[in-house]
Order: structure tokens, then sequence, then C-alpha cells
């Protein structure tokens, strides 16, 4: 369990945790807005999405955009440019209701009525370890079942749960080696 024993990337390892390359793939799954927020096209493409439901603007407001209507229409009309405070709660606002809204369908793609999806983990980089300190770690693959927890976690952006479901739902049915694969270069699954 190197995340609580010893000091990670002390000898020269590198890579991230398991569960940040996990978020990384359903962010990739999620298909967000290729587009940056700074040119117009991206941040209009943000600002319909925001906007076009009552249930969207709702969600937004909740995720830090206050701006009245009128501010909006003013963007969208390209009047005016948002500050780069407003640029920054526009993405996150986009990011959080994105996020919720494809948290469900995600879910059933993973989940396969049962079947589950496919995991690939791949080690963590050690060439710049010397070598009588090298662990002997490959490619591994599981089978997981169970997406619920890990989902919720990621659609919430709470990454101290979704570490923990990560965890407790993936990674420790690797068996009693499932320490040498917190840290890994990627986790690779196809939904």
């Amino acid at each position: 369990m190197p995340d609580r024993n010893i000091e990670f990337g002390a000898f020269g390892a590198s890579g991230i945790k398991g569960h940040e390359a996990v978020a990384r793939q359903l962010d990739a799954l999620a298909n967000f807005i290729a587009t940056p927020i700074t040119q117009r096209r991206g941040l209009l493409a943000r600002l319909h999405y925001l906007t076009r439901t009552d249930h969207a603007r709702q969600a937004a407001r909740e995720a830090g955009l206050t701006v009245t209507d009128r501010t909006l229409t003013a963007w969208l009309a390209g009047r005016r440019r948002p500050s780069k405070r407003n640029l920054q709660a526009i993405e996150i606002a986009y990011r959080t209701l994105r996020r919720h809204n494809v948290a469900r369908y995600l879910l059933a793609r993973l989940n396969r009525q049962g079947r589950g999806t496919r995991v690939e983990f791949h080690p963590l980089n050690q060439s710049q370890v010397p070598r009588p300190r090298q662990r002997a770690v490959s490619l591994r693959t599981l089978n997981v079942r169970h997406w619920d927890r890990i989902v919720e976690a990621w659609a919430d952006d709470n990454d101290e749960a979704l570490d923990n479901a990560w965890v407790n739902d993936a990674a420790v049915d690797l068996g009693s080696q499932w320490g040498q694969y917190e840290y890994v270069t990627t986790i690779g699954f196809a939904a």
C-alpha cells in the first residue's frame, strides 16, 4: 500500500494515483467540448449548454455562475466578454452540469447489466528507479462490475470519495498485490 506506507517517488518512480487516471478516462468518455473557453466558439457552446433549459440554468447557479440574465444575453450576443473569474465559473459550471448529465448513461454503459467492464492497470514507470529497488509489476486486467460509487464520486467531483470508491470497489480485487497498482501510468477501459 504505497499511499499509506512509503513516500511515493522517493527512488524515482513516476505515475499518478489510480483514481485520478479513472477520472481522466471518465472525463474522456463524457465528451466535453473540445474548443477552449477562451475562443468565442467554445464560450458560446458552454453558454448554450448552461442556458438551454431552466434545469440547466439552476444547475449553473448552484455550481457558482451567479450572473444576471441580462449579462448572459450580452455574452451570447457578443456585446460583452466575461472576466477571467467568470470564465472560470462558466467552465466549472459546465463541467459540473455535464458530469451530472452523463453520469447515469456512463453508469449503465460501465455496469453493462451486471457484466461489468474490463479495466487495464498499466503499472507505474520505474525507468528512473535503480535496478535493485525496482518492483516486478506488469500490466493487469480486471473486470469491474460495480461502478455506482465510482461514477457518483466522479460526478460530484469528490476526489476523496473517488479514491475510496476506486480502492474499495476495484483495486482490492487485484488480490494481495493491489497496493502495487495504487499508482499507475494509466488506467484503460473502453465502455
